[in-house]
This record gives structure tokens, sequence and C-alpha cells, in this order.
């Protein structure tokens, strides 16, 4: 599987994918990959690599956006602070996300890398229960590394932990694995792909069977990201109650609202050639790779100007918190 780390391109309230032109967007996020990164970005006109002139992703072929909603930890005095990233193990650059691209199990089987104008997305901003297939977790890490299945396995919950957490937060979003050979998107950013029948929640890459509407096997698309939240680990911080303290962009307590967004961007039939080739890791023969710091370089300045960095009296946009 692919392996590689993307650092932080912007944290701003941009949605290009469900809010496209909306300047600002609802709730924030934080967005790695190409710097062509905007609020429209209008797939009939929109071309990643061409518009794009550098990466935060170590693949310098890699244009595409991937994005996520932000943590926050809330005081007990009632003021939000956003919660920072860093790198997951084995790994360099500017907390940002960790990103998979996993071919099939079977070494015989044929995965069609995305196309131009592909885009997706996994997870629910407006959620207010446990959904599944259980594809978006967290994980409270110990201090060293923890070796355990990735995938959203147990220890995995879609619950925000409710302790400390000695390594911090880990949170996990994956993506399907089949497609229906025909559409780049669908309305809900989602019909156009299922997940294969049969995988599990702990399953990693594409496994199962995939059903007859969506027959075309493509990479699993995976993002990890490691929040920092060791950082807030003084119980006196928390609330009084000793409740769980941390918050998501969109205003929610739980956890079940965290989501990941992506449009493809890799050059011509770069990708194509990292599947067929079964790269595994950080390194890959047909792939260009650039250093850490050309990528940690690759950031565009904030579209929406407000304060997210402070401590701040409400979340961005106001989100009310529920």
């Amino acid at each position: 599987m692919l392996r590689f780390e993307c650092s932080q391109l912007v944290v701003d309230r941009l949605d290009p994918l469900v809010n496209p032109g909306s300047i600002p967007s609802p709730h924030l996020h934080q967005i790695v990959g190409g710097n062509s990164f905007n609020a429209s970005m209008d797939p009939a006109t929109h071309d990643l690599p061409s518009a794009s002139t550098c990466t935060s992703c170590t693949f310098s072929e890699d244009f595409s956006n991937y994005w996520t909603a932000v943590l926050y930890f809330r005081a007990r005095n009632g003021t939000f602070k956003r919660v920072p990233q860093f790198v997951s193990e084995g790994l360099k650059g500017i907390g940002g996300i960790t990103v998979y691209y996993i071919p099939s199990a079977n070494a015989n089987e044929t995965v069609t890398a995305f196309r131009p104008g592909f885009r997706m997305l996994v997870g629910d901003a407006n959620a207010n229960v446990p959904r599944e297939p259980r594809k978006v977790c967290h994980r409270c890490m110990p201090a060293t590394g923890d070796n355990r299945w990735i995938n959203c396995g147990s220890p995995d919950s879609q619950e925000l932990p409710k302790e400390t957490c000695p390594g911090g937060i880990r949170t996990i979003i994956t993506f399907p694995t089949c497609w229906d050979g025909k559409n780049l998107d669908s309305p809900d950013h989602k019909s156009h792909l299922a997940y294969a029948t049969g995988a599990k929640e702990n399953d990693v890459g594409p496994t199962g069977r995939c059903p007859s509407s969506h027959p075309v096997v493509i990479p699993q698309v995976m993002y990890e990201v490691m929040w920092d939240t060791r950082l807030f680990n003084d119980k006196a911080l928390w609330p009084a109650d000793g409740s769980q303290p941390f918050v998501w962009s969109t205003g929610d307590q739980s956890g079940y609202t965290n989501h990941g967004d992506y449009v493809f961007g890799w050059k011509d039939d770069s990708l194509q050639r990292a599947m067929n080739s079964r790269c595994n890791g950080d390194t890959c023969a047909v792939l260009k790779s650039q250093t850490n710091e050309e990528a940690m370089n690759c950031t565009v300045p904030r579209t929406v100007p407000e304060d997210i960095d402070g401590w701040l009296p409400n979340l961005p946009g106001d989100r009310m918190i529920v």
C-alpha cells in the first residue's frame, strides 16, 4: 500500500465539494494536497495537475486535495483552542493527513485508478448517531507505538475518547472500494460508490466482493490524522464534571460528524502505475517524489479572514455545540 505524508496546505472555512462557491463554508476544514485548492473547483474546468504549481504531499505527481473537519478543545471556562496535529509514526513533515492508497489483497485482481474529475465523501457533518458501515473512527493512543490493526477495528470507536490519551487521538477515515464505473461524482458524493459485500470495519484494502451495481474495484483511500491532544491532558482544564472536552469544528462533541472529502488530481497515469507496481510505503520507483521541505513549503493563504488559533469564545463560523 502507498502510505505517505501530506503536510498542511491551509486550514480554512472552504468546502468545494459540499458547499462549492461558498465563502465561507459553514465549518472549518484542514486541507492538504495541490495548491490550486479553492472554494469552487468546478470539475468541468478545474484540472488539478495543470492548475497546481506544487503539492504538500510526498509524491510530486499527486495534486489531489484531501480534507477533514478540525478538532478543538473546549476549556473549563468555555473558550476553544484548535488542537494541533503531528506526523504519524515513521513519517516526517508538518502534521496534516497521512494518506493511504491500498490495492486489492488479490494480486491477480485489476485495480482501476480514479479518473480526472473523480470526487467522493465519507462521513456526515450532520450525523447525530453512529453510522454503518463504521468507517470513521477514533482511537485513544498510548504514549508509544500502537501496532494493532489500523482500520476502525477494536479498540477504535465512532465516539471521541472520554479519557486523557497519552499519545493523542488518532482518527481514521476509510473510503469505499467499489465504483459504478460511470459517474465521477453523485449528488450526495457517495452513491456512485459502495463498500464491498462482506467487508468488515477492520478490513484494510479492497476485500469482499463488489456488488453488481458497483462492479469496478478501485484503490481504497484512507486518511490517518494524529491530533495532539496531549497538550490538554491537564484535567484542571477540563469541564468541572470531567466530561469529554473535545469538539469537532462542526460543533459536535460526540465524534460522529468527522468526515473526509477527496478530489482526485494525480498527474496523467501516475496513480495507475503505482497500483500496477504495488508500491509500498512512501517510496515508489514509478513515482516522482519530493523532499519533506519542498512539501512543507507548499501552502496557500487563508481565504476567510478569521481567528482560528487563539483562545476563541466561539467555534469558527459561530458553530453551536450540539
